[in-house]
């Protein structure tokens, strides 16, 4: 067994994570694993490596992509799913504007809130009984109330004060028809784990987490990239910074943080000294309140 004491709290988040993927994989019938290719999903596919290796992963990789993500992080979802072998599912919330199910305002409006619904119909057309995500406890507050295995109706909604007890790591993963799991392997873990993690298992990341040159415009006290889908406003003048991107999204709200960091070491030194979470300081959307962030995710958000 070795020594218990000379184990690091990394190693300890990584044992619960490890038992928490393999407890999807032997408790649910259709699990799927979520991955994006930012930072989370990018640790998630370490952890499913350790768990599972040398055999396949006993569920299909997806990604529920906006079209409006960054190229840098498309290819490397795509050359990383590659590289590992394992079956990518890629649905587009594209397709449900093309459906009807989705309606935005106009072509550049944030279709992060609509991601819910092109899950919900994948969820629907593969059966899916639990969906495994990188979403931690500590993004904001109403990541922080659920639970491990946070179960959804068959409406694909998420109650928060009707939670199942997780009393002594012991998880109750039974659903009926149309319902399904979101499961949190590293809910417990926090911006600087995640990077602590990277550094120690050496893992590849998109360029766009590290320090880079790029067009900003200063709005709503956070730095806007200049892009088709997000133009300089009236009265707004594009500057050439470095900055890096803490979480990567749709672009239309996704903004990146000044920083000169090109390593995780560096990164992990930047984020032992922040005082503002990443969802914070790098999100239009996330602007407004709590409330907004936890009715998204009572209509099937992640």
């Amino acid at each position: 067994m070795g020594d218990l004491s000379s184990r690091t709290h990394l190693d300890w988040l990584e044992s619960e994570a490890i038992y928490i993927l393999r407890e999807v994989a032997a408790e649910c019938e259709r699990p799927v694993l979520l991955f994006s290719g930012g930072k989370d999903s990018v640790v998630l596919l370490r952890l499913a490596e350790k768990a599972f290796r040398p055999g396949r992963f006993p569920f299909p990789l997806m990604h529920i992509d906006t079209g409006h993500n960054f190229d840098e992080v498309i290819q490397f979802r795509d050359r990383r799913a590659a590289e590992l072998g394992e079956n990518l599912i890629v649905r587009s919330v594209e397709d449900s504007i093309a459906r009807g199910t989705v309606v935005l305002r106009k072509h550049t409006d944030s279709r992060n809130a609509a991601q819910a619904t092109t899950l919900l119909e994948a969820i629907d057309e593969f059966g899916f009984d639990a969906c495994i995500g990188g979403a931690r406890r500590d993004e904001e507050k109403a990541r922080a109330k659920e639970r491990v295995f946070s179960f959804r109706n068959e409406f694909g909604q998420w109650d928060p004060k009707a939670q199942r007890p997780e009393l002594w790591n012991l998880f109750n993963t039974k659903v009926y028809p149309g319902e399904n799991m979101r499961v949190f392997p590293i809910s417990n873990w926090t911006e600087l784990d995640v990077w602590q993690y990277i550094a120690r298992e050496e893992l590849s990341l998109p360029s766009i987490y590290y320090a880079h040159e790029r067009n900003v415009v200063q709005r709503q006290g956070l730095l806007v990239p200049v892009t088709p889908l997000t133009p300089p406003k009236e009265g707004e003048t594009p500057e050439l910074r470095t900055v890096r991107f803490r979480t990567v999204g749709d672009i239309s709200c996704t903004c990146p943080v000044a920083s000169t960091a090109c390593t995780p070491l560096e990164i992990i030194a930047e984020t032992a000294i922040t005082t503002i979470t990443e969802r914070g300081a790098t999100r239009l959307d996330d602007q407004t309140s709590e409330a907004s962030m936890e009715q998204r995710k009572k209509e099937g958000y992640f």
